[in-house]
C-alpha cells in the first residue's frame, strides 16, 4: 500500500489538530483529546486502537489497556525494572507506561507496520531516556529473535484490520512465547470476541495446553456473550496474583471480573486448542462496537 503525505484536519480550530496519514494497515488518525492537553487517540480505519497522554504516560484511557496495566504492575515488586516484549506497538502506550512506572526497564516492541511506527515516533515522540527498542517485523518473526528466558513480561496486542492474524492464535505461537518468558514471568494478551465467544474459548483452551496457570479479565457482559468486547488473558508457569488482580479490576471505572482455575477451564466448553493448521483470524467487530 502506498504511503501518502500526512495532513492535519481542522486547522482553524484552536489547539492541536488531528493528523491523518496512510499507513501499511489502513488510514491512521491521531485525534487530540480535548480534555487532556497532550492526549491523543490513535484510530486505524476509524477503529480506536490506543490512547496516549504525553504529559502523563502512566495514564491509561482505554479499558483493556488499564487491565494490561494491572498485569504490568503485578509482574514484579513496585518500581523494579523489568524486561518486556510488546507484540504489536500501536501508539506505544504500554511501553510508555512501563518506562514511566518502572524506570530503567528494557523493552522490545515488535510492530509490523513500519509506516505507523514512523508516524507515532514523529507525532508522539518517545522519551529519549526510555530504553525502548522498536523493530518493524511480523510479531512471530520478531519473537523468534528474542533469547529464551529473556522476558519478565510478554504482551500480545496485535490486530490487522481489527482482527488478530491467524498465525498469532496457535499453540505453536504460544509455545514460542513460553520459551521467551522467564520462570515466574507473565504473558498477557488482548483478545477481542463477541457471541458465541468461540474465539475466546479456543484461545483459553490453547493457552491451557502451554501454561500451567491462567486467568481472564473481562467485562461481565462480554463473558456472558451479550456484546463484543475485549478480554485480557494472563498466563504463567507459576501461581498468578489472582486476589490482587481481582481487586484492581473491580476498582476500575468500568469494573471487570476475573475468572481462573476450574471456572475458567469450564468456560471453554470443551473448545479444542488451536494449531497452525486450524488457526483462523479473530472475528471482526460489528460496526456497533465503535459507536
Amino acid at each position: 500500500m502506498g504511503r501518502a503525505k500526512s495532513k492535519r484536519a481542522g486547522e482553524r480550530r484552536s489547539g492541536p489538530s488531528a493528523v491523518v496519514e496512510q499507513v501499511d494497515g489502513g488510514v491512521a488518525e491521531l485525534v487530540p483529546d480535548r480534555e487532556r492537553a497532550r492526549g491523543w487517540t490513535l484510530l486505524i480505519d476509524g477503529a480506536p486502537q490506543s490512547h496516549v497522554d504525553l504529559d502523563d504516560p502512566a495514564y491509561l484511557g482505554f479499558e483493556y489497556q488499564r487491565r494490561l496495566g494491572h498485569v504490568i504492575d503485578l509482574v514484579a515488586p513496585p518500581g523494579r525494572p523489568v524486561q518486556a516484549v510488546h507484540l504489536g506497538g500501536g501508539a506505544l502506550t504500554l511501553a510508555r507506561y512501563v518506562a514511566a512506572t518502572r524506570p530503567r526497564s528494557t523493552q522490545q516492541v515488535v510492530e509490523r507496520d513500519a509506516a505507523l511506527v514512523g508516524l507515532v515516533r514523529r507525532e508522539l515522540p518517545l522519551d529519549p531516556n526510555a530504553r525502548i527498542r522498536v523493530r518493524s517485523a511480523d510479531a512471530r518473526e520478531g519473537l523468534a529473535k528474542v533469547p529464551g528466558g529473556w522476558a519478565d513480561l510478554v504482551i500480545a496486542d496485535v490486530f490487522s484490520g481489527a482482527r488478530t492474524p491467524a498465525h498469532l492464535t496457535s499453540g505453536e505461537f504460544l509455545t514460542d512465547i513460553r520459551r521467551v518468558v522467564r520462570a515466574g514471568g507473565l504473558y498477557a494478551a488482548n483478545l477481542a470476541d463477541g457471541p458465541p465467544l468461540a474465539h475466546l474459548r479456543g484461545q483459553i483452551a490453547t493457552a491451557a495446553g502451554v501454561f500451567a496457570e491462567l486467568a481472564l479479565v473481562a467485562d461481565p457482559t462480554v463473558l456472558r456473550g451479550k456484546r463484543f468486547g475485549n478480554a485480557v488473558l494472563v498466563a504463567s508457569d507459576q501461581p498468578l496474583p489472582v486476589p490482587e488482580l481481582t481487586r484492581r479490576a473491580a476498582s476500575d471505572p468500568h469494573p471487570a471480573r476475573v475468572e481462573h482455575g476450574r471456572h475458567l477451564l469450564a468456560f471453554t466448553g470443551g473448545a479444542t486448542p488451536v494449531t497452525d493448521a486450524t488457526a483462523v483470524p479473530s472475528p471482526a467487530p460489528p460496526p456497533s462496537a465503535f459507536r
